[in-house]
């Protein structure tokens, strides 16, 4: 399967998904600045559509050392915010609209910053979160896309995302 059958597809296999990224090169962290579009990358993750449907956009990098990992859009205005994840994360478990209550979940400064990792036997760019043991990793599907692999301690397997570069 390939990634283009898996988005045809609207789902994949966690399997398919780690192939799927694998066979992806790497990038480096200069390639990942600038803001980026989110979309799920359905693997039957407990995780999968949940960011989607509280109004998740993306991700941006200002820098290697100032990276905002949770971008939302302000419903009505279409605004987009950075959120701070370890806020975000109790907005979760409580039920909470990140949208509704923006100024309980707004980030003030960058929660995060870009490294070069090794994941899966290959280094490549990700995203290390400040406060949370959260790691990103990223593959290159083509010049303004990207397959994510999240690895966050204590869940279920890997979350698989997609970025498209914004703009």
């Amino acid at each position: 399967m390939t990634f283009e059958d898996a988005i045809k597809a609207g789902k994949a296999t966690p399997e398919e998904a780690g192939a799927i990224f694998d066979a992806l090169d790497p990038i480096t962290t200069d390639f990942m600045l600038g803001t980026w579009k989110g979309e799920g990358f359905n693997t039957g993750h407990p995780s999968d559509g949940m960011l989607e449907s509280s109004g998740w956009y993306g991700k941006s990098f200002e820098s290697v050392d100032a990276a905002n990992p949770l971008l939302f859009k302000q419903a009505g205005t279409g605004e987009i915010f950075p959120v701070d994840p370890v806020k975000s994360k109790a907005a979760a478990t409580k039920g909470k609209s990140i949208v509704e209550h923006r100024s309980d979940f707004e980030a003030d400064g960058p929660k995060a910053r870009l490294r070069m990792v090794k994941y899966r036997g290959v280094v490549t760019a990700g995203i290390i979160y400040n406060e949370l043991p959260i790691i990103d990793q990223f593959r290159k599907v083509d010049a303004s896309t990207l397959l994510g692999a999240m690895d966050a301690v204590g869940d279920p397997g890997t979350f698989f995302f997609v970025l498209r570069r914004a703009g």
